[in-house]
């Protein structure tokens, strides 16, 4: 039987779906812009789905995989913040245009899903790879359609109200810290003990799990153990400065940029690692397409079909032209220079996305969508289009004006952006057509949710980047001279593809400190090779999140480690009872509470923007919620602190009832 009967893609599925979409991007944008990472909400839509449609009778697993399928979009678009911001930091924009930043992410994504339905039946139903979210989503999805009356929307309810509580607690009314330091001076050596105390992150970070923390955790010591102390020690400090300021300025200045050189030659390496297979992949699907066979006439066999494709396609290449003309038409430069760029970067976008599109695809059916390697196809992206840019900004001598190197730069990251879009959606349509391959359902009508999720996706991403950008601002581009810099938004990725096509077209890359990353990253890469061998793959040191630990404010990275040892100690706590129906549960259960704690503060990260920005409109205050309690600094970092173990307690207990569950 292949579900004949059920209901599938439906008007209430849509409607919820794009509910849902609309939820989980602000969210994600959010948390991308704070820390460089978003989260996969597959699972958490299939949950939310599966507790509202269980109102209709006629609901089904066909028409709760349609609605994840729509929704998981958003976990995924909102990746298009990992380069778009730069157009600000760089000065070029001073707010983010809708039609430009809608038209962008609605015709990448689109451009991701027709680019990967060739690809389903070599990559997806003739291919043994693990597509390790599309399985979870798919047993989510079956275990709720037999429930046991626990559907899991509970954990997503008590993690989204306790985070939006403390954050709103932290970052509204100001009684609470968001993290703590203990500085420790050795002569001009300045050692930093940091501690950050958002509930999010450490949702985060029980999602990425041991491995990854213990890596950033080796970032983290190296820079605030070893390359600040040296600097600090090594370098001259003015005597007016104190010893605090000096380290974080050290810090920005010279060691973030090791951790660029780390995190760049980690996710080239990481594509090389997988070129093999990926072309192996796209030779055999391709030999399977040019062997024309014949398509099943069974509907889970069935995808969009060639002549609907190529009209998507044309329409999808006609936004990308208008978005282009727009962009381009801005700039003072001949009508013949303007049409030869929109062609180029037209093509570059298409062309570059297509190979992307495959390239992504083959990754996230590897190692997943959360651990797939976007930032590293970002980094490519820019070179190469910074690169043909630079040889007819060379031929036109528009390359020998400031003003013409910034236009091409920001060309470039806008460019890059549509890239980026087509990657990361091709990364999400291969893992659902994994999940309705498990769960038989049809094809083609998850390829229509996943576009519908993409124009919904992109309809949000523009004003939610547009309020946070004007509430809390980005690193280095702050919308108001009065605006209080540590508040503002870190945007760790857009800063690296910011610099990378900026030193490509001026010339002033720090290349010492990023060709040390470089070299950093290689001695890293040998060593978890190494440990990889020794322990049959069971135990790594993933060299991105090495780069990330060195990256990101040291206050961010803490909360993620400390989730990352939680989940390994409730890991290893419930594997003890030998019960693999227990940890199961228990992985189900801290699954959705951590996507939970993450909705939750990003939300209330959202509403508070709306908020600050109304009132700094108004002529009000930057916190127009703050209690501003005099000499309360001390208290509020322990207050924070000690909510912050209180939130560790109930994640726990939260996880730990799966053996009472049994």
């Amino acid at each position: 039987m292949h579900n004949e009967n059920l209901k599938e893609l439906t008007v209430r599925g849509i409607i919820l779906g794009a509910l849902i979409t609309v939820i989980f991007t602000a969210s994600n944008v959010y948390l991308g812009l704070k820390v460089g990472m978003t989260f996969a909400s597959s699972i958490p839509s299939a949950v939310i789905s599966m507790a509202v449609l269980k109102f209709f009778k006629d609901s089904s697993i066909l028409e709760n995989n349609m609605v994840q399928t729509q929704a998981s979009s958003a976990g995924t678009l909102s990746s298009v913040i990992f380069v778009l911001p730069g157009l600000l930091m760089m000065g070029y924009w001073q707010d983010f245009p809708f039609w430009q930043t809608m038209l962008i992410c609605a015709a990448g994504g689109t451009l991701g899903v027709l680019f990967t339905i060739p690809l389903r039946r070599a990559m997806v139903v003739n291919s043994d790879l693990p597509y390790p979210e599309g399985v979870a989503a798919a047993e989510i999805l079956k275990a709720g359609n037999h429930a046991d009356g626990d559907s899991g929307v509970k954990d997503i309810a008590y993690g989204g109200v306790l985070a939006g509580l403390v954050a709103f607690l932290t970052n509204g009314l100001r009684v609470m810290a968001d993290g703590a330091s203990a500085w420790i001076q050795t002569g001009k050596a300045a050692f930093q003990l940091p501690m950050g105390f958002s509930l999010a992150l450490l949702g985060a970070g029980y999602l990425i799990g041991i491995v990854g923390g213990i890596a950033m955790l080796v970032g983290v010591i190296l820079t605030w153990g070893v390359a600040v102390p040296y600097f600090t020690m090594s370098g001259d400090i003015s005597a007016d400065a104190s010893l605090i300021d000096a380290a974080m300025t050290v810090w920005k200045t010279k060691v973030r940029y090791i951790g660029v050189g780390t995190i760049g030659i980690a996710a080239i390496w990481t594509l090389l690692i997988l070129m093999k297979p990926m072309i192996e992949g796209m030779v055999h699907s391709f030999r399977m397409l040019k062997g024309g066979q014949e398509a099943s006439e069974h509907r889970i066999d069935i995808d969009l079909s060639p002549k609907t494709m190529i009209y998507i396609l044309i329409a999808t290449v006609a936004l990308i032209v208008i978005s282009l003309h727009h962009f381009i038409a801005a700039a003072p430069i001949s009508p013949e220079l303007s049409i030869l760029l929109v062609v180029v970067c037209t093509f570059l976008a298409v062309f570059i996305g297509f190979f992307v599109a495959a390239a992504s695809g083959y990754m996230a059916g590897l190692v997943g969508s959360s651990s797939s390697p976007i930032s590293g196809i970002g980094i490519i992206s820019v070179i190469v289009i910074s690169l043909v840019l630079v040889s007819i900004g060379n031929a036109s001598g528009l390359f020998e004006t400031v003003d013409g190197q910034k236009f091409l730069t920001a060309l470039t990251l806008f460019t890059a952006s549509i890239v980026i879009t087509t990657a990361c959606i091709s990364n999400d349509n291969l893992q659902d057509l994994k999940t309705g391959l498990l769960v038989e359902a049809t094809p083609w009508r998850q390829q229509v949710a996943l576009i519908i999720g993409c124009f919904v996706g992109a309809l949000v991403i523009a004003p939610v980047l547009e309020i946070l950008y004007h509430a809390y601002g980005f690193s280095g581009a702050l919308p108001r001279p009065d605006m209080d810099p540590s508040q503002a938004l870190s945007a760790p990725q857009a800063t690296l593809m910011t610099t990378i096509s900026q030193g490509i077209f001026t010339n002033k890359l720090e290349w010492t400190y990023i060709l040390t990353g470089v070299g950093l990253g290689a001695v890293l890469i040998t060593i978890d090779a190494f440990l990889k061998k020794v322990s049959n793959k069971v135990f790594g040191l993933p060299v991105i999140a090495v780069g990330i630990g060195i990256y990101l404010p040291p206050s961010i990275n803490m909360p993620v480690i400390v989730g990352a040892f939680l989940a390994w100690i409730m890991t290893r706590h419930i594997a003890k009872l030998g019960n693999k129906e227990v940890s199961a549960k228990a992985e189900r259960f801290g699954t959705l509470f951590s996507a939970g704690l993450i909705v939750g503060e990003s939300l209330m990260g959202v509403i508070l923007a709306f908020i600050i920005a109304a009132s700094v409109t108004t002529g009000g205050s930057e916190a127009p919620l703050s209690l501003n309690l005099e000499n309360w600094d001390t208290i509020g970092e322990w207050l924070g602190l000690i909510v912050f173990i209180v939130g560790i307690v109930i994640f726990a207990s939260r996880v730990l009832r799966a053996k009472k569950s049994d």
